[in-house]
């Protein structure tokens, strides 16, 4: 594994002090990539992933239940194999994400069939945008992220500043703990 994953301290510590945040991460030459597919799509993901063999294994791979299996396979190299999707694997890649874990998400996707694990999807495709990480959700622009430059370089991506955000219930806003006191008096 990479040295540059930021324990969950350090996440917690940059938390609790907003101007200490990064506004800045590093991204080495080696990225960590979460590799996920729904049924329909596994069969493209792993032709695209055999196609882009000899860039992937360059990389740290992450891949939810079966997915992982047979990119393992396919590719004969390692994989960290997490829950299937419906199972609590597209959770477990969202969470690394915030933990600064993952560096690219390609998720082969299917739009077509509805899936009982809908909420996770799209939860986990949110944390992907809230902390800035490059997303593929079909093969064109897998292709696009793949092919860039910026894959076999360091890259400096940008992370948003949430301080306001965090420091939304600060006591210096005594009016949102007036009202929050008052509705829970007015409770029945």
């Amino acid at each position: 594994m990479n040295d540059n994953v930021d324990t969950m301290p350090e996440i917690a510590a940059q938390l609790a002090d907003p101007e200490a945040l990064q506004t800045n991460r590093a991204l080495q030459v080696r990225k960590r990539i979460a590799l996920v597919a729904h049924d329909n799509k596994k069969q493209d993901l792993m032709e695209w992933a055999q196609y882009n063999r000899d860039l992937l294994v360059q990389h740290d791979l992450y891949a939810t239940g079966t997915t992982g299996r047979l990119l393992s396979e396919l590719l004969d190299t390692p994989v960290v194999y997490l829950q299937s999707g419906p199972l609590g694997g597209d959770q477990q890649v969202g969470a690394r994400i915030a933990e600064g874990g993952i560096d690219l998400l390609i998720f082969f996707w299917d739009p077509l069939s509805p899936h009982p694990h809908d909420p996770d999807v799209k939860a986990l495709l949110r944390i992907a945008v809230v902390w800035n990480i490059p997303v593929a959700c079909d093969r064109a622009t897998a292709d696009y992220i793949i092919s860039s430059p910026l894959m076999t370089e360091p890259y400096e991506r940008l992370l948003p500043d949430y301080a306001h955000y965090l420091g939304r219930f600060d006591v210096e806003q005594p009016e949102i703990f007036a009202s929050s006191a008052r509705k829970q008096a007015l409770a029945p």
